[in-house]
C-alpha cells in the first residue's frame, strides 16, 4: 500500500488547495488599500475546505522556502458566515497572538498548537472564546502561554529600561470547557498548578503531560472512570505516582517512557511494577517504557527464551510480567532498553533497536514530539541503510522526510536525517521509487541547505543531490538549487570537500540544458563564481578536480551562450586562461576544457576582435601541435582559429604571427588527426560548425568544418546522422561540393 500511496498522484483537493494559498490575490482575495487580504463577498467556504486552507498554509510557510507567508492570512477567516473553521494545527513562529485573537468566532472543535513560542497570556484569552466547541486542545511546547506582559508603574524613565516584565499568570483554568476531552500541556512551563488548572474538566479522556515535573499525581483519579490515555513522558516517578496509575483502569494507552540521556532518574522499573499495570489495567493496548532502567531481571531463562518459532503471544512472553496479558498489546515502547532484544515480545509493533522494524517503528511514534529521541532513532537507521540493505524502503523514506520536514530546525536531526537520505536514495534503491518521492527528497535536502550553514549538513545535502539525474531531476528547482551551490562556492572559507562536490554539481547542471537556463544561471553570478574559485586555486599552484571542473562547468555554461561568453572577457577570463597554461603545461584535461570554452567565445562574432592579439593568436596556433587528450585540444585550438580565419584578411589586425603561417600550420594540424578518432566532446547542435560550410573566405575553416561532421557522423551515426539532417546540413554539403574555392580533399570528404 505504501507504493500505491508515494505514486498516487496528488487529489484535485490537494492542488487545488495549493494552488489557492500561492495565488490568493487572483482566486480568493483582493487587496485593500495595497496591503490587507481581503475575501471576495460572494465567497462562502464550509470547514472541510477552510480547515485545509489553514492547515496547509501552515506546513507552506513552515517547508517552502519560497513560499512568502501573508500579514493578514489569518483575518480571512473571521467571520464564520463566510468561512468556517473546525479542526486546525499550528505550528511554532508561524501563528502569534493576533491570528487566534482573529478566528476567535469559530466554533473550534479541536485546536493543536504545536511548540508555539510566540503566543502570551494573550491567547489565553482567546482559547476561551472556543471553550464551549473545543473538544481536543494541544498547547505542546507553547512555553510563553502563561506568561503576560506587565507594565511597571511609575516614571517614563524606569518604563525604557525595562518596558516590560514577564510575569506568571496564575488564575486561568480550564472552567467552562465543558465539552474538552483530549488535552496536551506537554512541556509546560514551570510554576503553573497542573492540578488546580484541570480541575474543573468534568471528563478527560486523553491527556499529556510530557516533559512536567509533578510530585503529586493523586489528582488524576478523579477521572479514573473517563481516562483512557496518559503521556508522562520525562517524569520523574515514585512508587506514589505507580499507586495511582494502577487506579487508572480504564487506561488503554500508557506513557511512561524517558529520554535515559536528559537527566538524572531514581526511578528504575522493576517486576514488580510491571506486574501491577498487567493485573490492573485491563483493558491496556498500548505501553511505553522506552529509555528505563530495568531494577531486576524481568526475562525467562535464556533456554526457554530462545526455543520455538518467535511469537507474539502472551504465554510465551520472554518478559515475564507480561505472560499475564489476556492478548498481545498493539504497541510496545522498549526502545533503548534491554528488553527489545528478547526473542518473543507479545505486541504487534515494537520501537527498539535491534532491527529496522523496530527503528522505524521508534521513528513513526516520536517524530513529532520527541526529536531527541527520534535523531538517536535515525541514527540507527542510517547504519542500517549503509551496512545492510533497507527492507522498508518507501517506509523509512517517507519517516526521514516527514522528520526533516517537522524538525527544519533541529541540528540533530537536520545531520542524522541528510546522512541517511544519502543511503536510502543511492542507485540500489532507485527502482522502488517514484518520482513524487524523489521529488520530496530533493525539497527537504534544498530545506536543509538552506537553514543550515553546518558543514555537515551541507556535506550531506550536496552528497544526496550527486544520486539524482542531473539535470533532468532537479529541473523542477533549477533556480533554488543553483542559488544555493553558488552560495555555498561564493562563502569565504571552504570546506575542500563540499566544494569539490558542489562545483562537480554546479557543472552537471548547466550540461545539457537549454540556454535560457544558462542565460539565467549566467545573471546569478556562476561566471564570477567559476572564475574565483580557479583564480585561488591558481594562487595555491594547485589543478584540482576543482579547477578542473570549474573550467568544464564554463565550457557548459558558455555554449551557445553569448551573455556568458561576453562575461567571461569582461571578468578577466583570458589572462587566467593564459596563467593556467603556463603554471599547469602538462595537464591535458584542463588544456581541453579551456580551449572547449575558447571555442564557444570564438563563435561569437561580436567577440572575436578582443581574441585577435599577437599573444592569443601564437598560444592558438602553439596549441595546433599539442597531443593532450587525443586531439581535443589541437582540434579545438584549430576551431577557435577557423572561426577567427572565418572573419577574413581585413579582420587580421596583428603583423606577428602572420595570417598565411597560422592557416599552414591549421593544414597541418588537421592532416595529422585520426579520422576515426573517438571524442570527447558533446553537440547538441551543429549550427556553428555548419556556418562555416557556405563561404569562400577561408577554405582551412570549411576543411575543420567538414573534418569534424565526417569524423562524428562516422564514428557515431546514431547520434549525429538526425541532427545533420535535422539541421539543414546536407544542401549545404552539396553546395560546397560545387564551390570552385574549396579544396579538392575537402570536397571528397563532404561527397
Amino acid at each position: 500500500s505504501l507504493t500505491m500511496a508515494s505514486d498516487s498522484p496528488e487529489s484535485l483537493m490537494t492542488l487545488c488547495t495549493d494552488y489557492c494559498l500561492r495565488n490568493l490575490e487572483g482566486t480568493l482575495c483582493y487587496l485593500l488599500d495595497n496591503e490587507t487580504l481581503r475575501l471576495h463577498p460572494d465567497i462562502f467556504l464550509p470547514s472541510e475546505i477552510c480547515d485545509k486552507l489553514v492547515n496547509e498554509y501552515v506546513e507552506l510557510v513552515k517547508t517552502d522556502s519560497i513560499f512568502e507567508p501573508h500579514e493578514s492570512f489569518f483575518t480571512l477567516f473571521s467571520d464564520p458566515r463566510s468561512t468556517r473553521l473546525a479542526r486546525i494545527h499550528l505550528r511554532e513562529q508561524i501563528v502569534q497572538d493576533q491570528d487566534l485573537e482573529a478566528i476567535r468566532k469559530q466554533d473550534l472543535v479541536e485546536l493543536y498548537l504545536t511548540n508555539c513560542e510566540k503566543l502570551t497570556a494573550k491567547s489565553l484569552q482567546t482559547l476561551v472564546s472556543f471553550s464551549h466547541t473545543l473538544i481536543s486542545l494541544s498547547l505542546f511546547g507553547c512555553c510563553n502561554i502563561f506568561y503576560e506582559e506587565e507594565n511597571p508603574g511609575g516614571c517614563e524613565d524606569d518604563c525604557l529600561v525595562n518596558p516590560t516584565r514577564q510575569v506568571l499568570v496564575k488564575d486561568f483554568t480550564f472552567e467552562g470547557f465543558s465539552r474538552l476531552r483530549f488535552l496536551n500541556l506537554g512541556r509546560l512551563i514551570e510554576g503553573v498548578n497542573v492540578e488546580t488548572l484541570l480541575r474543573p474538566l468534568a471528563s478527560l479522556a486523553a491527556l499529556d503531560l510530557s516533559g512536567i515535573q509533578l510530585n503529586d499525581v493523586g489528582f488524576l483519579t478523579q477521572w479514573k472512570d473517563s481516562l483512557v490515555s496518559l503521556v508522562l513522558y520525562n517524569m520523574d516517578l515514585s512508587e506514589e505516582h505507580i499507586q495511582v496509575i494502577a487506579q487508572l483502569r480504564k487506561l488503554r494507552h500508557l506513557d511512561i517512557s524517558r529520554d535515559h540521556l536528559s537527566s538524572y532518574y531514581k526511578f528504575k522499573l522493576t517486576r514488580r511494577v510491571l506486574n501491577l499495570f498487567v493485573e490492573n489495567l485491563v483493558s491496556l493496548t498500548s505501553l511505553d517504557i522506552s529509555g528505563h532502567t530495568m531494577l531486576e531481571n524481568c526475562t525467562i531463562p535464556s533456554m526457554e527464551e530462545k526455543m520455538g518459532q518467535t511469537s507474539i503471544e502472551p504465554a510465551k512472553s520472554s518478559i515475564a510480567p507480561f505472560r499475564g496479558l489476556k492478548r498481545p498489546l498493539q504497541f510496545l515502547g522498549l526502545f533503548e532498553t534491554s528488553l527489545c532484544r528478547l526473542t518473543h515480545i507479545p505486541a504487534y509493533k515494537v520501537s527498539g533497536d535491534k532491527n529496522e522494524e523496530q527503528v522505524l517503528n521508534a521513528i513513526e511514534a516520536y517524530t513529532e514530539h520527541r526529536p531527541e529521541i527520534t535523531s538517536r532513532a535515525i541514527n540507527l537507521l542510517f547504519d542500517i541503510a549503509r551496512i545492510e540493505r533497507c527492507s522498508q524502503l518507501l517506509r523509512a523514506l517517507q519517516l526521514v522526510i516527514t522528520a526533516l520536514k517537522c524538525h527544519k530546525d533541529d541540528k540533530n536531526i537536520q545531520v542524522t536525517g541528510s546522512a541517511a537520505l544519502f543511503y536510502l536514495t543511492n542507485s540500489e534503491y532507485r527502482m522502488e521509487q517514484s518520482v513524487k518521492l524523489r521529488r520530496q527528497v530533493i525539497q527537504v535536502v534544498l530545506n536543509g541547505m538552506e537553514s543550515y550553514q553546518e558543514v555537515t549538513v551541507q556535506r550531506n545535502c550536496c552528497l544526496t543531490l550527486c544520486n539524482f539525474s542531473i539535470p533532468e531531476e532537479l529541473e523542477f528547482q533549477y533556480r533554488r538549487v543553483n542559488e544555493l551551490l553558488l552560495n555555498i562556492l561564493n562563502q569565504s572559507r571552504q570546506d575542500e570537500s563540499i566544494q569539490r562536490i558542489a562545483v562537480h554539481l554546479c557543472n552537471a547542471l548547466v550540461c545539457q540544458v537549454d540556454n535560457d537556463h544558462k542565460e539565467a544561471v549566467g545573471k546569478m553570478g556562476f561566471v564570477m563564481t567559476m572564475l574565483k574559485l580557479i583564480q585561488k586555486k591558481l594562487a595555491d599552484k594547485t589543478c584540482d578536480q576543482v579547477m578542473e571542473f570549474s573550467w568544464s562547468a564554463l565550457w557548459n555554461i558558455t555554449d551557445e551562450t553569448p551573455d556568458n561568453c561576453e562575461m567571461f572577457l569582461n571578468y578577466s577570463g583570458m589572462k587566467l586562461f593564459l596563467e593556467c597554461l603556463k603554471e599547469f603545461p602538462e595537464k591535458q584535461e584542463l588544456h581541453r576544457n579551456m580551449l572547449g570554452l575558447l571555442g564557444n567565445v570564438a563563435e561569437v562574432k561580436e567577440l572575436r576582435p578582443q581574441l585577435m592579439t599577437s599573444q592569443f593568436i601564437s598560444v592558438f596556433s602553439n596549441l595546433l601541435e599539442s597531443k593532450a587528450d587525443g586531439i581535443e585540444v589541437s582540434y579545438n585550438a584549430c576551431g577557435v582559429l577557423s572561426h577567427i580565419m572565418f572573419d577574413g584578411p581585413e579582420a587580421w589586425g596583428i603583423c606577428e604571427p602572420h595570417r598565411e603561417d597560422v592557416v599552414k600550420r591549421m593544414w597541418a594540424a588537421i592532416q595529422s588527426w585520426d579520422i576515426n578518432s573517438r571524442r570527447n566532446i558533446n553537440y547538441r547542435s551543429f549550427e556553428p560548425i555548419l556556418r562555416l560550410l557556405p563561404q569562400g573566405i577561408s577554405p582551412v575553416s570549411q576543411h575543420w568544418a567538414t573534418w569534424a561532421l565526417y569524423n562524428l557522423v562516422s564514428v557515431y551515426p546514431d547520434k549525429y546522422c538526425p541532427l545533420l539532417i535535422k539541421e539543414g546540413g546536407i544542401p549545404l554539403l552539396k553546395d560546397m561540393i560545387k564551390m570552385a574555392s574549396a579544396r579538392q580533399e575537402t570536397k571528397e570528404m563532404a561527397r
